[in-house]
């Protein structure tokens, strides 16, 4: 804490010892002027430059604290039972104001009266821990089969293309009626034979031809062909990449992919480099 002299403006460091044994009324060591340090009491100090600590305020109520640090536990009341007196007799001891009544009281007409009893309400039958946990097992099943779609769904490509599970996905799809999404592998697409011709009406250009067969053991889309031009150098010239859409017209045809064991002719128009490429290189993505 810290507290200021009104006097010389000296700013001092107090802490709660020095305060409660001066009960707020200090003696500056600069200047020997007596002061409240309640006053300019704060926990920290403005930012520099600073000449005078803002003062606090007073109160129109005292404030009330309420956070409890400590509260001691108060003593049990100490019970004190009075000694019978040696010189007390029986003669001493007054039974008059006592009461005695019988235990059944008698009506007018003879009968007994007896007190009535509350009927017991029936208790309702405790319901067993598989009733009650019936519905959260449900929730968990419902839980999981969701969370195991999600991860299959979200590997789709490798199960698919695994021989085992990929087989009997297939199968199932094909009993139930269903289509499994097309994966892409084009490390199990082989080019089986490729043909450059001159264009027979474009004047200019290059009729190229490929046949592609599908190794994989599923059905995958058409590839992204890529065709590399070589000069006689060995160096590539130039470079294109084709999407299915562009050497395929028949969305059919794209719909259905390529299946297994398949071939498929690829008839593709590019414009002749002339003498600068001599040779070709397909590619597939």
């Amino acid at each position: 804490m810290y507290t200021q002299c009104p006097e010389c403006l000296s700013v001092f460091s107090l802490d709660a010892r020095t305060f409660a044994q001066a009960h707020g009324h200090l003696v500056c060591g600069h200047c020997g002027a007596g002061f409240d340090s309640v006053a300019t009491l704060t926990d920290q100090l403005p930012p520099e430059p600073f000449v005078e600590l803002p003062v606090n305020e007073p109160a129109m109520e005292p404030p009330c604290v309420d956070l409890v640090v400590y509260r001691p536990q108060p003593d049990p009341p100490a019970v004190v039972q009075a000694e019978p007196s040696a010189n007390a007799t029986a003669s001493d001891e007054d039974f008059s104001h006592l009461v005695f009544a019988p235990r059944f009281a008698r009506e007018s007409g003879g009968h007994k009266h007896t007190r009535s009893r509350p009927r017991r309400q029936p208790r309702r039958p405790r319901e067993s821990s598989g009733e009650r946990s019936w519905p959260w097992l449900i929730a968990c099943v419902v839980l999981s089969m969701t969370l195991l779609a999600q991860l299959g769904w979200a590997e789709r490509d490798p199960i698919i293309r695994n021989p085992q599970v990929g087989g009997w996905l297939r199968g199932a799809c094909a009993a139930l009626g269903c289509r499994l999404p097309l994966i892409s592998a084009p490390a199990k697409l082989h080019l089986v034979a490729s043909n450059v011709q001159a264009h027979p009406s474009v004047t200019g250009a290059l009729m190229i031809s490929a046949s592609v067969r599908n190794d994989a053991a599923f059905t995958q889309p058409y590839p992204v062909l890529t065709i590399t031009l070589i000069d006689a150098r060995g160096k590539r010239v130039a470079m294109r990449r084709l999407q299915p859409t562009e050497y395929l017209d028949d969305e059919t045809i794209l719909r259905q992919g390529l299946a297994p064991g398949a071939n498929a002719v690829l008839l593709l128009e590019v414009e002749d480099p002339g003498d600068k490429a001599v040779a070709f290189e397909f590619g597939f993505e």
